[in-house]
């Protein structure tokens, strides 16, 4: 069963994909991998959390998710800084990319309370 965080980083991902599509455009082709690697990673991990051998394997998957948006923050607010995104669309991308961080933060919370 998918969760709302899931959805969310599933949005995120898309809007990832075409924020590194335009970065292309500029050849900024390795900033647009590295935001491209992380800022899809971190749904492919809740994915795969669903199917966890253990609630230890489910909990692992949701903090490398976490780890993985927080990267993703990183590599928005460095493109930013260096001019090779619009302040919009960067706004609009760690908006969204600190509200999956708050859902995650809860949810590790929530499985380490039930460990």
């Amino acid at each position: 069963m998918k969760s709302a965080t899931y959805d969310k980083s599933f949005a995120f991902a898309v809007e990832i994909i075409k924020a590194a599509e335009g970065l292309r455009r500029k050849t900024e082709y390795e900033m647009a991998n590295q935001l491209l690697r992380s800022g899809t990673s971190i749904g492919a991990n809740l994915a795969e959390a669903e199917f966890a051998q253990s609630s230890a394997d489910y909990a692992s998957k949701y903090s490398i998710a976490i780890k993985e948006a927080a990267e993703s923050r990183y590599w928005l607010k460095l493109l930013t800084e260096t001019g090779k995104i619009d302040a919009e669309t960067s706004e609009r991308l760690i908006n969204r990319d600190d509200e999956i961080i708050r859902m995650l933060s809860a949810s590790i919370k929530t499985i380490k309370s039930k460990q």
